[in-house]
């Protein structure tokens, strides 16, 4: 998927993605992970997200990456924020209180910076991407956050030939195939929730689920069921 199609998404205001409140499975799987109160929280592709600011206000640094400059502007002026920025190779970098968030390729980001990154919360990049994409992404992001890295993916899973995406589906099989080299899964929840997506049954859809996923890297702690 090209830069170019998000931009235009954004300059067109066609982000039906966005959430207008914070994701009630994020609130409610996350406090489970044990992660450290003050550790970096990675939010690929994030948008103008809530979810950034519900993170924030448990004590985490957020580190927002988002192509579009238009919804980076509109995450700080929605929410009353006056954000510092600067430019490094990596991007614009824009950063209010506990929330930075980089104007930039998610595959621009270097090992130092993901490396700082203790935590990560995936609800709308590994969806947005390909199928091609996918692999790539996750060895990039994934594959250089520390070894005790602890996250929360959520995924769609959908019969794919139903509708073109994004959102596209990502189903189980797929999520352990693309993590499986360096990092621990488990699902936490899967529910229906084709009858709350009307435009999605309207698009052709007869079945749709969320998925849950815990990450976490090679060295964290055991996975007790949460």
């Amino acid at each position: 998927m090209k830069a170019d199609f998000w931009l235009e998404r954004w300059r067109d205001g066609q982000t039906n993605f966005h959430l207008s409140k914070v994701t009630p499975l994020l609130q409610k799987y996350w406090p489970a992970l044990g992660l450290e109160t003050g550790s970096r929280v990675l939010v690929p592709l994030c948008g103008k997200s809530l979810d950034m600011l519900w993170l924030a206000h448990q004590g985490y640094k957020i580190l927002g990456v988002e192509l579009s400059p238009l919804a980076i502007d509109q995450f700080f002026s929605e929410n009353d924020l006056q954000p510092s920025s600067h430019v490094s190779a990596i991007g614009q970098h824009f950063i209010a209180g506990n929330i930075e968030i980089i104007c930039g390729d998610i595959f621009a980001l270097d090992a130092a910076t993901l490396s700082s990154c203790s935590g990560a919360y995936d609800r709308a990049a590994l969806i947005a991407l390909p199928a091609d994409m996918r692999q790539r992404y996750v060895n990039h992001v994934y594959a250089q956050l520390p070894k005790h890295y602890q996250g929360i993916l959520i995924t769609l899973d959908y019969p794919q030939h139903q509708m073109a995406g994004p959102p596209f589906s990502v189903n189980e099989a797929e999520v352990r195939q693309l993590f499986s080299t360096h990092s621990k899964i488990s699902v936490l929840d899967r529910r229906s929730i084709l009858d709350k997506e009307p435009k999605f049954v309207e698009r052709g859809l007869t079945e749709l689920d969320t998925v849950v996923f815990r990450l976490s890297g090679p060295a964290a702690g055991s996975q007790a069921p949460i």
